[in-house]
């Protein structure tokens, strides 16, 4: 597996990116901001993620996605560890990242990679989401705010 920037002149991978925010204006509208990168393996693009400056040493991961047949395997692991990385080496001295209250996984993986939860944003994903979201039998309300400096 290698983990590159997305060129210019490609789009980018819609369907994985929709796994794990169901906007499309809201993936449309960072990734137009930030950079994108994928994860190719066999000449198939299996994960993305996205990372956009929010100020001066900061930067957000907005989006992790893997292939749905491919979870569980590491490959999240492997893109936000890619994600740490490439921060670090642009100069960002912080990162921050923000997932649902019903992402357990998600959760779990953010804290095992140095993530450190420092916030609550109560009811986010009602009033930014016109339909309710569930995972793991659990309904997605807030939104939960990890951070790891660099």
């Amino acid at each position: 597996m290698q983990i590159r920037k997305l060129n210019s002149d490609e789009k980018p991978p819609m369907d994985l990116l929709l796994l794990a925010d169901p906007s499309i204006k809201m993936i449309e509208e960072y990734v137009e901001k930030g950079d994108c990168f994928v994860a190719e393996s066999n000449q198939r693009i299996i994960g993305a993620y996205v990372l956009l400056q929010t100020s001066s040493g900061h930067v957000e991961l907005m989006n992790v996605a893997v292939a749905e047949d491919l979870q569980g395997r590491g490959i999240g692991k492997k893109l936000v560890l890619d994600a740490i990385q490439v921060a670090g080496s642009h100069g960002y001295t912080t990162l921050h990242v923000a997932t649902g209250n019903s992402s357990i996984g998600q959760l779990a993986l953010y804290q095992k990679c140095g993530f450190r939860i420092v916030g609550v944003e109560p009811d986010h994903f009602v009033v930014h989401y016109p339909e309710a979201i569930f995972e793991n039998g659990i309904q997605c309300r807030d939104r939960i705010l990890l951070t790891r400096s660099l």
